[in-house]
């Protein structure tokens, strides 16, 4: 089903415009990812409710997009939905995943507080690449489906679970489950090399600045550091994260 808009005043565009803000992303529960490789992803996923390409460029041939309606758009319109600065001229609006308070898997990510869209973004595809079954995106953090955030995955959304939820009630449905949850900090805390992998558990990192929430980590099973070596006062959250998910990751 082909349609073509070429007013940058038709109330389509302005719809799929609204969601670049967060507001409306949590309104419809649909968010827009720009760009051929995030489309497919989420093609692959079954996840898309409608694709927006420009009229000077072609769908790749191998992608079976079924019923999915296609609209065609001028340059204009794509730039008013862009968020990069060179747009490649295709978005999608997919559908978010649904909320769930149901521990399903051995491994997860914790994150509280997360406030930069490229470090969540690199945090939930290294999730992904370390075979973590669901990141928990707590309070206080950028918004998962924020534009930047989306880029940094690079399609991982559509491979893991991504929840938002109040990481307090998670920690105690984790251990309810028989899941250890480790948090991260630098005061009270012991080297993570002294923890050997396992077959479950949740790891627990926090805000750029702050670290995590003090009334978390007084209800995890224990703290992890990682040793600085150099004169950096500390690790990028998003690194920081890399190293301790594929250590615990039997």
């Amino acid at each position: 089903m082909l349609k073509h808009i070429q007013s940058a005043k038709n109330p389509k565009v302005k719809e799929w415009k609204k969601l670049l803000a967060r507001k409306e992303r949590d309104k419809t529960g649909t968010f827009l990812v720009e760009g051929f490789h995030l489309v497919e992803e989420a093609l692959k996923a079954n996840q898309i409710e409608e694709i927006i390409i420009g009229e000077n460029k072609d769908m790749p041939p191998g992608w079976d997009y079924g019923d999915i309606p296609v609209t065609m758009v001028t340059d204009e319109i794509i730039g008013l939905l862009a968020d990069t600065e060179t747009p490649q001229g295709i978005f999608a609006v997919c559908s978010q995943e649904p909320s769930s308070d149901e521990v399903k898997g051995k491994r997860f990510l914790l994150i509280d507080a997360v406030q930069d869209p490229g470090n969540l973004g690199t945090m939930i595809r290294t999730a992904d690449a370390a075979g973590i079954d669901a990141v928990i995106v707590g309070e206080g953090s950028v918004d998962a489906y924020n534009p930047k955030v989306l880029r940094s995955a690079q399609g991982s959304h559509f491979h893991l679970p991504v929840l938002r939820g109040n990481l307090s009630d998670w920690i105690v449905r984790l251990k309810e489950s028989n899941v250890p949850v480790y948090g991260t900090a630098l005061e009270n805390a012991r080297e993570y090399t002294k923890y050997e992998s396992s077959d479950s558990f949740a790891l627990l990192v926090g805000n750029e600045g702050n670290g995590v929430n003090k009334e978390l980590l007084a209800n995890t099973a224990a703290n992890l550091y990682i040793p600085i070596f150099g004169k950096s006062e500390s690790l990028n959250v998003a690194v920081a994260a890399g190293i301790l998910l594929y250590h615990l990751r039997k």
